[in-house]
């Protein structure tokens, strides 16, 4: 994204492209490096906040492996995951056995308990704008999600490879995160 005129017509969908390729070429050697930097920078997001309810995600190929920091954090504090239903998700608490269904997602079973107010979600981005919004896969499910809650939980964006336009390009629907995190930079935004 460095000639000039590509960002001149840079828009959500030419971006979104470029995240997956940048995502795609990624070192595989330093990912493991890179996951445990940001495992290191989330401890830290824990220390700041304090949450008690913690809105996590069950990694893909290309997303930061959080499973070991799942598996640490798991009793100190309670852990819920997307549970996908039509065009959006609910959350269900985090247990094993963990099931495959769309895109390659894994879920645990459902859960028909209340609906739990979370503190704190680590939500894994493609790509970040100007305006610190999500970048994602185009679903829009996350935020399909967040506009239904009627409170606001401190949202971090969490990337193994920087892949961040100054450039503001998503719609006002796009979830905004408080925290930015990849291995190279913790960041949180001001508001």
């Amino acid at each position: 994204m460095n000639q000039k005129k590509e960002y001149e017509n840079l828009n959500k969908k030419i971006f979104r492209q470029y995240c997956k390729e940048v995502l795609e070429n990624a070192s595989k050697n330093a990912k493991i490096q890179k996951d445990k930097q940001i495992i290191k920078y989330l401890e830290k997001l824990l220390k700041i906040e304090k949450p008690k309810n913690i809105l996590i995600y069950i990694p893909l190929k290309n997303e930061p492996n959080i499973v070991s920091f799942i598996n640490k954090n798991r009793k100190k504090y309670n852990l819920f995951v997307p549970f996908m239903e039509g065009v959006s998700f609910k959350i269900v608490k985090y247990r094993l056995p963990l099931r495959q269904k769309k895109f390659q997602i894994k879920e645990p079973p459902n859960s028909f308990s209340k609906e739990t107010k979370i503190d704190l979600a680590i939500v894994p981005v493609l790509g970040v704008d100007g305006d610190y919004r999500r970048i994602g896969f185009g679903k829009g499910m996350y935020d399909r999600f967040f506009s239904s809650l009627s409170y606001k939980p401190k949202i971090a964006f969490v990337q193994i490879k920087k892949c961040f336009t100054k450039k503001r390009i998503c719609d006002l629907h796009d979830i905004k995160a408080n925290y930015y995190i990849t291995p190279e930079k913790f960041i949180k935004i001001k508001r």
